[in-house]
């Protein structure tokens, strides 16, 4: 392999983005950053949620205005960029969930808006077929052009769409976590698909948190942390510990919280299993103590949350709070027996945008506030908001005010005041810092900080592995539906590298 990349096309620059900065109120999402692809070579691009790869992507896609900067595609400045100007370019993207037609056939996703005509005005059936069949057999690849898009496995999607930006003179593709759903056979499909397109001269950009892949595929690799460009390596000449350092950066500088777990536990689960999401999934929460939990996408760590908060089906197994068995088959059963979840998707799930902040906060324990004529007592309502909007820092003009007109990081300030008020004896944060500011990060974690030290068990699922270090009293990892590792800060071994090896699947060894 690394024979064929020294003698590949050319070292010629396809691609060249400088200066790209972008930002959003409190967020600098993208700062300064360089990325170069040079022609018919795979390019890794990888980095922790929130790096800002998909930000510089909706850039290169003309999807996102950069604040400053220039993208040059073979030697030609792209200026007013929009996703038709990114096409005609020869860039394309096919994103994680392809977006096909999946009740039309292969041959008619192929030939969408240009079917050939017969004299009659109707649809040419015979070349139809003959023309898709011709095209795919150029690249190599293998369908059977009759066939309905939603009867394809998710590689033949993924390579159906990569044809199709192929038959549109795509020299640039992007791929976006192509191998999510694959298995391992399909996986070596799809590789072997993209490096026959590669040795015709097409240049790929591989995003991926699976780092072995990037390994496997890729001819060099660019890492991305906190909107910024941390550099770019020969795949030869890095190694999956350094490629980690590099995404994680020098140390935990983050928050760091005094332990205030008690003995009693709060919260436990025994052998919990669902098919085709988790499997034997033990742990236990004591009051006071926060846990992580992270895992990649498919690790059953999303599967995990909504199982034990009632959104989905628990599966097979035990659930105990303070003692009593727990089996959930709703929100309202949990949040009766005293489990509270801050979804991930707060404006779908957790905030309704269009109410106020009064009506947010109260909306779970509105059953407290009436009197016993079966009136809602507005003082006391009235009482409780402004009681949480001072507790949590909540910053609005007043109760009234509209949600969806705070901060992203005040919004979610609304969700956990709506959660700490229903006083809750477990809570499960989804993502609790995703899309908010430093400040509003620093504000949440001294909320999560006061309810633990109120007695509440606090369970985080996040990607932020820093942020997990400096809050937790543990992290578990989950891979392939499992609880594989479990790191405490008792054990001092929270190391970023470690807790990163053990999510992307790794061996974490445990005497280094």
């Amino acid at each position: 392999m690394a024979e064929a990349r020294k003698t590949r096309e050319s070292d010629a620059v396809l691609l060249d983005m400088r200066g790209i900065s972008k930002a959003y109120p409190g967020v600098q999402a993208l700062e300064e950053a360089d990325f170069a692809v040079r022609r018919g070579e795979i390019h890794g691009l990888v980095g922790k949620n929130g790096a800002g790869k998909s930000t510089l992507m909706g850039v290169l896609m003309g999807i996102r205005d950069a604040d400053s900067g220039s993208v040059v595609m073979d030697g030609q400045e792209l200026v007013d960029a929009s996703p038709q100007t990114m096409l005609d370019a020869g860039i394309s993207y096919v994103p994680q969930h392809i977006n096909l037609l999946n009740t039309l056939t292969v041959a008619e996703n192929i030939l969408v808006g240009a079917l050939p005509k017969n004299r009659f005005g109707l649809v040419d059936w015979k070349t139809t077929y003959a023309d898709s069949q011709e095209r795919l057999s150029r690249l190599g690849l293998r369908l059977d052009v009759r066939q309905l898009v939603e009867g394809l496995s998710v590689a033949e999607r993924t390579m159906l769409a990569i044809a199709k930006a192929l038959f549109n003179n795509a020299r640039l593709i992007i791929l976006d976590e192509p191998t999510a759903a694959l298995s391992r056979v399909d996986i070596d499909l799809l590789f072997g698909f993209v490096r026959a397109q590669q040795e015709q001269g097409v240049a790929f950009i591989y995003i991926s948190h699976h780092l072995e892949e990037v390994f496997e595929i890729c001819d060099r690799v660019t890492v991305m942390r906190d909107g910024r460009i941390v550099g770019t390596r020969e795949i030869e000449d890095i190694d999956v510990p350094v490629l980690i350092h590099m995404m994680v950066g020098g140390g935990v500088k983050e928050y760091e919280r005094e332990s205030t777990a008690g003995a009693q536990v709060a919260f436990e689960v025994r052998d919990l299993s669902r098919r085709g999401a988790y499997e034997d999934v033990s742990f236990a929460l004591r009051q006071g103590e926060v846990v992580g939990v992270s895992g990649l996408q498919g690790s059953g760590v999303d599967e995990l949350a909504q199982g034990l908060f009632g959104l989905e089906r628990m599966g097979a197994g035990e659930a105990f709070v303070d003692g009593a068995a727990y089996r959930p088959d709703s929100p309202r059963a949990a949040f009766e027996a005293g489990v509270a979840y801050l979804p991930q998707d707060r404006h779908r799930y957790g905030l309704a945008p269009l109410r106020s902040v009064r009506e947010n906060v109260t909306y779970s324990v509105l059953d407290r506030l009436v009197g016993r004529l079966g009136v809602l007592m507005r003082k006391d309502e009235q009482a409780l908001t402004e009681e949480y909007i001072a507790k949590l820092g909540i910053v609005t003009p007043g109760p009234e005010q509209q949600t969806l007109l705070l901060s992203g990081g005040n919004q979610q300030k609304v969700v956990f005041a709506k959660l700490a008020a229903t006083k809750p004896k477990v809570l499960i944060l989804h993502e609790p810092t995703q899309g908010v500011d430093v400040q509003a990060k620093v504000d949440i974690f001294n909320i999560i900080n006061d309810l633990s030290a109120q007695g509440v068990a606090i369970m985080i699922i996040s990607s932020e592995v820093r942020e997990l270090i400096g809050l937790c009293d543990r992290i578990l990892v989950m891979y392939a539906g499992r609880v594989t590792h479990e790191f405490s800060r008792a054990a001092a071994d929270m190391k970023p590298e470690d807790i990163l090896l053990a999510i992307e699947g790794g061996a974490v060894d445990a005497d280094a």
